[in-house]
């Protein structure tokens, strides 16, 4: 079958409503990758032209050539902290805590696993020495408060263990709390990485700040949410989960000022898409922005503020695989991830990469 085959066998029509089957592909398990490249920026980059579905195979190292002075690169500075904890209940049955999100200095939402879910009141003895204590229940999330006077941040800091994906079949290591974090990081709350920007190390931005290429910053805090698959066959029955984001008034000035010298926006990741699209005005231009944000960008959005895209490779049927989908196309985007399996790509967190123009229209 040709690539222009396959492109038609995948077109929907709009009078039937997409389904999460139609984002589905077969991935073999061996190309998702355990581990990260030897060095940031050892990666592979496809390219993906949104106005003709052209795809090229090329190296991350090679990004600097798809980007034009006068662009801006907008990432995402969320910083991943050691979110997961162990312990046991009380009453004696083990359990594992995966902090969802900080609410204050000692109190979270957290996934809480155990053989029975604990009750409000209940005790948890965490086995790095402290004690929480379960305040109730938020749907699939319990909220806790930590017991003593050390904040809880500082405790995940100094006792819990970086979330990996639970695609990555492996223990955590000690090269992965620094490899599992972008360069830039600085705002502590994620429990998932922006992986598109994993890719970049202090040389890649010099080089391209040396272009005129200039870079601006959202936040985003990552929930592990993001692993989530739709609980509905159709996908626009599907609510998103919640996550907090930031835009403040630098990227608004900054995309303004691109805007107006006729540059590109360029999103460093999906985080960052929907960071901007949540605050873009009509105009294009975001405001500033400060709270939740459950946009849930899949084949029909009209985007806004972002021009291209840079992202990493992402699950099935997954509302990331729509975004980008809704970004490029839909059939274009199943097809590049076909091309991407039959050339070995790699897949997810520390996976290889894709840079993706917005398909006209879009």
């Amino acid at each position: 079958m040709t690539d222009s085959e396959f492109t038609r066998k995948l077109e929907f029509h709009e009078d039937r409503p997409l389904r999460r089957q139609d984002f589905r592909f077969d991935l073999p398990r061996e190309l998702i990758a355990q581990h990260p490249p030897a060095q940031r920026g050892d990666s592979r980059l496809l390219a993906l032209d949104g106005a003709t579905g052209e795809l090229g195979d090329r190296l991350f190292r090679d990004l600097p050539t798809l980007l034009r002075p006068g662009d801006v690169l907008v990432f995402n500075d969320t910083r991943v902290i050691p979110a997961r904890l162990y312990g046991r209940k009380a009453s004696g049955g083990r359990i594992e805590l995966l902090v969802e999100r900080l609410l204050d200095e000692r109190r979270a939402l957290v996934h809480l696993h155990a053989s029975k879910p604990p009750k409000p009141g209940s005790s948890l003895l965490l086995d790095a020495g402290f004690t929480a204590t379960v305040i109730g229940r938020h749907g699939d999330l319990f909220e806790i408060c930590v017991e003593g006077g050390e904040p809880l941040l500082a405790l995940l800091e100094r006792y819990g263990r970086i979330p990996l994906p639970p695609y990555i079949a492996r223990e955590p290591t000690a090269a992965d709390s620094e490899r599992y974090q972008t360069v830039y990081a600085r705002q502590p709350g994620a429990v998932a990485a922006p992986t598109a920007g994993l890719h970049f190390d202090q040389a890649m931005l010099d080089r391209i700040a040396a272009m005129g290429v200039e870079r601006a910053f959202i936040t985003l805090h990552v929930g592990a949410g993001t692993f989530q698959p739709l609980r509905t066959e159709r996908i626009a029955e599907h609510v998103m989960h919640a996550e907090r984001i930031e835009v403040g008034d630098e990227v608004c000035a900054r995309v303004r000022a691109v805007r107006e010298r006729g540059g590109r926006v360029i999103a460093v990741g999906t985080t960052a898409v929907r960071a901007l699209e949540t605050a873009a005005s009509d105009t294009g231009i975001p405001q500033p922005w400060r709270g939740e944000t459950r946009i849930f960008i899949y084949p029909g959005y009209r985007f806004r503020c972002v021009d291209a895209l840079i992202t990493n490779f992402h699950l099935p049927e997954s509302t990331l695989l729509m975004l980008v989908g809704a970004f490029a196309g839909h059939a274009e985007i199943l097809n590049a991830y076909r091309h991407a399996v039959e050339r070995r790509y790699r897949f997810f967190s520390y996976g290889d990469a894709m840079f993706l123009t917005r398909r006209p229209g879009a």
